[in-house]
C-alpha cells in the first residue's frame, strides 16, 4: 500500500451564516469553494489535468449546492475539463470524509492526485427549509431509532454524563480566548484565502464569527436554545423530541444547558487539501507537509448521535499502531461543548492539546467544510509547534464520526 501525502491545505474565512448579514451570504456556494480550489492549484503549480478527482463534502445538496458542487466548483475555478468531481454527504463529517476518501484512492494505488474538502453556505441552506426529523418521516426507522434534534442530543448526553452548564460555558469561553489569540497572532494566515465578489470587490478576508468580548457572565445570561423546542409538537400527530428521547430513555429528566454561546456557530465557508502519492509528488516537485497515518469511520448510538468520535479515534489509533498518548495535538469539532468535554474525559486527554486555537463555538461550523478546515488548522499548528502526530475528528448526525491521523514530514 502506498502512502497519501498532504501537499497543502487552505480555507476561506468563515462568514456569519445569515442572509444579508454575512460577508459570504451573497456569494454563490460554488464560488465559495472555487476560491479555495483555485488558490491551492495556483500556489502549488498544479497541472489540474492530472487531478484524478475533486471530492467535496456538503451537508445540504440542493438548489445552488446541488448538481455535484465539487465538479461545478472545479470548473468555476478553471480546472481542466479532465478533472472530475464527486460530492458526498456525511453530515458534519462530510469534509473530513472527503479527505479520507481521497486518501484511500491514493493509498490503494488507483489515484495519484486528489483535491478534497468541502463547502457549506448555511445562509443559503436556511432558505431551503427542511424537515424537523432526522428520519425524514420514515416511521419504521423512527420506531427502530428515535433520533431527536442534535442540540437535544447534546443536552441529553450532558445530563447522562454529568456535565454542567458551568462546564460547558467555561469551555466556550476558552474557545473564544484561544481563537482570539490565534487570530491576533496570525496563526490562521497561511491557510486563509480571501473571497471576492465577481466584480473584484472583497467579500470577506477575515473570520467573521468570533466574539472576543465574551465573558462567563454573559454566557450565563443566555437562554438554553433547545428547552422550548424539546416538548413542542412538531407534526400533526403531536410528536415531539421529548417523546423521541423518552422512547430510548424513559426515566431521563434533561437538563437543558446548551445555548448559542456554547454551541457551534452558523457560518458559511469552504476548505480543501491537496493529496498526492509519493511518486506523483516527487515527479512534479510537490513538497509534502504531512502523510496520512490512518483514517477510520465509526458508528455509535443514533439516539445520542454525537458520541462516535471516541470509537472513531480508537479505531484510527489501532490501525496506526498508536496509543492516545502518542498524539501530540487534537482537533475535535465543537459541535456542542459537551462533545469535546466527553471526548477529553473518555480518552483522558489533556485539554491543553485539544483545539488549541479555538473551535467551532468561537469560529463557526460550516457543516460540509469543517472537517477539511480543522485538518488544515491541525497541520498548521503542528508545524508552528514542531510536533509530529495529530488527530482530527468530528461527530456527525446519525451517530457517526470520521477520524484522521496525520504525521508531519
Amino acid at each position: 500500500m502506498t502512502e497519501a501525502w498532504i501537499i497543502d491545505a487552505a480555507r476561506t474565512p468563515r462568514g456569519i451564516g445569515k442572509v444579508g448579514k454575512g460577508g459570504l451570504s451573497e456569494i454563490h456556494p460554488q464560488r465559495i469553494l472555487s476560491h479555495v480550489l483555485k488558490a491551492l492549484a495556483e500556489r502549488n503549480g498544479l497541472d489540474t489535468a492530472d487531478v484524478d478527482d475533486v471530492i467535496a463534502g456538503c451537508g445540504t445538496q440542493a438548489g445552488k449546492q446541488g448538481f455535484c458542487i465539487a465538479r461545478m466548483a472545479a470548473l468555476d475555478a478553471g480546472f481542466d475539463n479532465d478533472a472530475p468531481g464527486l460530492s458526498l454527504d456525511r453530515f458534519c463529517g462530510s469534509g473530513l470524509t472527503a479527505v479520507n476518501l481521497g486518501a484511500m484512492g491514493i493509498m490503494s494505488g488507483m489515484q495519484q492526485l486528489v483535491v478534497a474538502g468541502g463547502v457549506e453556505s448555511m445562509s443559503y441552506g436556511a432558505t431551503l427549509g427542511g424537515g424537523r426529523f432526522m428520519d425524514s418521516g420514515n416511521l419504521h426507522l423512527r420506531d427502530l431509532h428515535p433520533q431527536p434534534h442534535q442540540g437535544v442530543c447534546a443536552d441529553l448526553i450532558a445530563t447522562l454524563d454529568g456535565f454542567t452548564r458551568e462546564d460547558t460555558d467555561r469551555l466556550a469561553l476558552e474557545s473564544q480566548r484561544r481563537a482570539d489569540h490565534a487570530i491576533r497572532n496570525g496563526y490562521f494566515d497561511r491557510a486563509l484565502v480571501p473571497v471576492y465578489h465577481d466584480d473584484g470587490r472583497l467579500a470577506l478576508g477575515h473570520d467573521e464569527f468570533p466574539r472576543p468580548g465574551t465573558t462567563l457572565e454573559g454566557l450565563g445570561q443566555l437562554k438554553p436554545a433547545f428547552a422550548a423546542l424539546y416538548a413542542h409538537p412538531l407534526d400533526e400527530e403531536g410528536t415531539s423530541y421529548k417523546a423521541l428521547v423518552e422512547r430510548a430513555y424513559p426515566d431521563v429528566k434533561i437538563e437543558h444547558i446548551h445555548h448559542a454561546g456554547n454551541s457551534s456557530g452558523v457560518v458559511d465557508g469552504a476548505g480543501a487539501v491537496i493529496l498526492a502519492s509519493p511518486e506523483y509528488a516527487k515527479a512534479h516537485g510537490l513538497k509534502p507537509r504531512a502523510r496520512i497515518r490512518a483514517l477510520a469511520t465509526a458508528g455509535d448510538s443514533p439516539e445520542l448521535m454525537l458520541n462516535a468520535p471516541v470509537p472513531a479515534t480508537k479505531k484510527a489509533l489501532a490501525l496506526a499502531g498508536l496509543s492516545i498518548k502518542d498524539i501530540d495535538l487534537f482537533e475535535i469539532n465543537e459541535a456542542f461543548a459537551v462533545v469535546p468535554l466527553k471526548f477529553m474525559r473518555d480518552l483522558d486527554i489533556d485539554p491543553a492539546i485539544v483545539n488549541v486555537n479555538g473551535g467551532a463555538m468561537a469560529l463557526g461550523h460550516p457543516i460540509g467544510a469543517t472537517g477539511a478546515i480543522i485538518l488544515g488548522t491541525l497541520l498548521d499548528e503542528m508545524e508552528r509547534r514542531d510536533l509530529s502526530l495529530g488527530l482530527a475528528t468530528l461527530c456527525a448526525a446519525g451517530g457517526m464520526a470520521p477520524a484522521t491521523i496525520i504525521e508531519r514530514m
